[in-house]
């Protein structure tokens, strides 16, 4: 697959299943609903997000939930392995190796929703 397609691909999926992600900056609220995994955003792709997005750093939240095709991408994880421990009591969570635009506008949706 073209590096091209996988990134469309990406894209589709934080559209049809982005719009149920939630941000978590710490508040003890991060359940995972179905189909979503948690992923935690490290320093370095926080700046790149508020560099991206314009905002100051501290608003971007530590823990994003996305559905399974954008976290297998920006955690480098595949997805069927996601999506095998999303079963767990814990369910499925990564963390964050590098940004994407699904990625960014996933939490761009979340900083909307916090106003």
């Amino acid at each position: 697959m073209t590096k091209t397609a996988i990134t469309s691909l990406a894209f589709a999926l934080a559209l049809t299943g982005g719009v149920l992600a939630q941000g978590n900056s710490g508040n003890g609220n991060n359940s995972n609903s179905e189909g979503l995994v948690n992923v935690t955003l490290g320093d370095v792709v926080i700046s790149q997000i508020a560099q991206d997005l314009n905002v100051e750093v501290s608003q971007i939240p530590v823990t994003v939930q996305v559905p399974v095709g954008v976290a297998a991408n920006v955690c480098g994880i595949a997805a069927n392995v996601l999506a095998s421990s999303k079963k767990d009591a814990a369910g499925a969570s990564c963390e964050a190796a590098t940004s994407s635009q699904a990625l960014q506008q996933i939490v761009q949706r979340s900083l909307t929703n916090q106003q």
